[in-house]
C-alpha cells in the first residue's frame, strides 16, 4: 500500500466530543514525524476534521479565506496523518505528520515558525551576539 492509499483507523472521537472555540473550530499543533520539529499550527472545523479522518491527508479550515483546504494541494507540500492525539481538555489536537515536500510554511519556510523572540543565549555568548547570529 502506497502512502496515498493509505486510511486511518475509526477514531477514538467524534467531532461532538472535541471542545471547539466559539466559532466551533479545535486548533491542530503540527509536528513533523522524524524530527518532530513544529510545522505550524492550523484550525479544523467539523468538515475538515472528518475529511482528514476519511482521506488521511491533513485538512484544515482557513480562517481567513473561510474554507476548507487540504495541505499541500496547491504547494504539492502534502501532509499525511501519522497520529492524531487529542489534549487533555479535549480542545487542541497534536497531528504527527509525514510532509511531503520540504516545506509547511505558505512563505516557503519549513516551519512556520521561525521568529525568534526570547531564548536563552548559548554557553559562552550574549544575547546580543546571538541576536546578530540570527539575524545574518
Amino acid at each position: 500500500m502506497t502512502i496515498s492509499e493509505y486510511r486511518l483507523p475509526q477514531a477514538a472521537f467524534s467531532w461532538e466530543e472535541l471542545k471547539k472555540d466559539a466559532n466551533g473550530l479545535i486548533p491542530v499543533i503540527v509536528q513533523d514525524e522524524k524530527t518532530l520539529q513544529v510545522r505550524m499550527l492550523a484550525y479544523m472545523n467539523e468538515e475538515a476534521y472528518n475529511t482528514t479522518l476519511k482521506t488521511g491527508r491533513m485538512t484544515y479550515y482557513s480562517r481567513s479565506r473561510k474554507e476548507q483546504w487540504v495541505k499541500g494541494m496547491t504547494s504539492g507540500n502534502i501532509q499525511y496523518v501519522k497520529s492524531l492525539t487529542a489534549d487533555c481538555d479535549l480542545d487542541t489536537i497534536l497531528a504527527i505528520v509525514y510532509q511531503q515536500g520540504g516545506l509547511s510554511c505558505h512563505t516557503g519556510a519549513e516551519s512556520c515558525f521561525f521568529h525568534t523572540i526570547s531564548e536563552i543565549p548559548e554557553k559562552g555568548k550574549s544575547a546580543e551576539e546571538k541576536a546578530k547570529e540570527n539575524l545574518q
